[in-house]
């Protein structure tokens, strides 16, 4: 019996980093049909019949100027429903950033884990396996899905960058906070492979009350070298900033950062007095929010979607390809 090859949607908004991965794979992005009605309410659905076929819906979870992040969330849950309702065997969804993964635990009384909520919607919508990339929490999220989920680091594809840019210069990778200690070991791990030589390690202090960030001490030796502050995303950018002042006030050399996802909330702040020679991003989130000119002179932004082409090809869906 011929097995027909799984069918790719984009929802409206991740057209582009959907069509790089189907490139990739070598085939096309399916038909769909997507409708705003007058009153804030959506319908989407399939065009392309998906009856016994295994379908993969491309979607990334960030809030822009068109539709919230909660809009997105809402239009891929139903989406994802009306496929099942269609008689798909089997839907994978591919968000490339995927929200509330800051909101994994309880910081007070009463709180929501909304993390887990979101891993639920999923669920009862039909989803048979989740794939992302570079969670802000890999134990809770882990922890918060019963269907299978793959968290795709990103170290690799940051280590192959700066081993091109760092030279032949004594290197450490930065964890701005101690919740990212272990993201920050994998990239060291990776780029240390990269360039045949050590890297080092840093850890700086920081303690956040509400939008306030405190905390001065930075351990490790940065003084002389050349200190890549990695992180799984930046927001307002203030945690970089915080991690980058004091590797700049410990002697640094030289000064980078790193992030999978690059959300800039704050707009363009994090690079009107700029301490790194350059943040590396990858393309999970188009940086949309910050100035032309900030984009093209202090700005690298990484294709990530080989990653998740060779995530799918490697793991059955794409055993064509």
């Amino acid at each position: 019996m011929l097995t027909l090859p799984p069918l790719l949607f984009a929802l409206q908004g991740s057209e582009s980093y959907a069509l790089r991965v189907a490139q990739r794979l070598g085939c096309p992005l399916a038909r769909h049909e997507e409708r705003d009605y007058e009153d804030g309410e959506h319908k989407c659905r399939p065009l392309d019949p998906v009856n016994g076929r295994e379908v993969v819906v491309f979607h990334a979870l960030y809030g822009d100027g068109g539709q919230s992040a909660n809009d997105k969330l809402c239009r891929l849950l139903f989406f994802c429903g009306a496929l099942k309702d269609a008689g798909a065997r089997h839907i994978q969804v591919v968000t490339p950033y995927l929200c509330y993964g800051r909101k994994d635990r309880r910081s007070q009384p009463q709180d929501p884990t909304i993390t887990r909520y979101v891993a639920n919607f999923f669920e009862v919508s039909g989803v048979d396996r989740l794939i992302t990339l570079e969670v802000h929490n890999p134990a809770a999220f882990d922890n918060a899905f019963r269907l299978p989920a793959w968290n795709l680091p990103c170290a690799q594809l940051f280590a192959e960058h700066f081993a091109k840019v760092v030279g032949d210069a004594d290197v450490v990778a930065v964890s701005p906070d101690s919740g990212g200690i272990k993201r920050a070991e994998q990239f060291r791990q990776a780029l240390e492979q990269q360039l045949g030589r050590p890297v080092g390690s840093a850890l700086m202090e920081k303690h956040r009350a509400h939008t306030t960030l405190t905390g001065s001490l930075l351990v490790g030796d940065v003084a002389g070298k050349t200190a890549i502050v990695f992180d799984d995303l930046i927001s307002t950018g203030d945690t970089l900033k915080h991690a980058g002042h004091a590797c700049q006030k410990a002697g640094a050399g030289r000064l980078f950062a790193a992030a999978t996802h690059g959300l800039f909330t704050a707009g363009g702040q994090l690079f009107d007095s700029p301490i790194f020679e350059h943040i590396a991003i990858t393309d999970t989130v188009p940086p949309f929010r910050l100035p032309p000119d900030a984009v093209t002179r202090q700005l690298r932004v990484l294709d990530s979607t080989a990653l998740v082409a060779t995530f799918l090809a490697e793991n059955g869906a794409f055993d064509h390809a």
